[in-house]
């Protein structure tokens, strides 16, 4: 159960090889804001947070090292975890992420539960779905 006063009590975190990099993209391409990013000391972040309206996504660079649990994804690796972001101006970020040139997975489409949707996989290949349709809202109007 959620703490009173979170916004959100499900956060992704995140492996990446150029966490600047990475961090600079998710603002600058997908919107979200820097909340907090830690250097590791050695070019690296040991953890940053970033959010987007009132989700947040945690990320950090990957590690050499032997604890292969917090690496990032290997290029042209299968993924099994992807991430949704509710969007209020879809066709807008759709816009946005087609003129910087992105690996768009799915095109800008109408989806037949509702609302639109599109796929983009950031420079280090991680998946992120884009779209208008918030379940929370049908929820609510149900």
């Amino acid at each position: 159960m959620a703490q009173p006063g979170t916004k959100s009590n499900i956060i992704p975190g995140m492996r990446y090889r150029d966490a600047y990099a990475a961090i600079d993209w998710l603002c600058d391409v997908l919107g979200f804001a820097r909340r907090l990013v830690v250097p590791d000391g050695s070019g690296g972040v040991v953890h940053a947070e970033l959010t987007l309206g009132n989700g947040m996504i945690m990320l950090g660079s990957h590690r050499d090292d032997s604890d292969e649990r917090v690496i990032a994804p290997t290029p042209n690796a299968l993924l099994t975890q992807n991430a949704y972001i509710v969007v209020g101006d879809i066709e807008a970020v759709y816009e946005r992420v087609k003129a910087v040139g992105a690996n768009i997975v799915y095109e800008l489409e109408e989806q037949s539960y509702g609302g639109s949707l599109f796929s983009v996989r950031d420079p280090e290949g991680q998946l992120w779905h884009l779209g208008s349709y918030d379940p929370w809202a049908e929820q609510e109007s149900s």
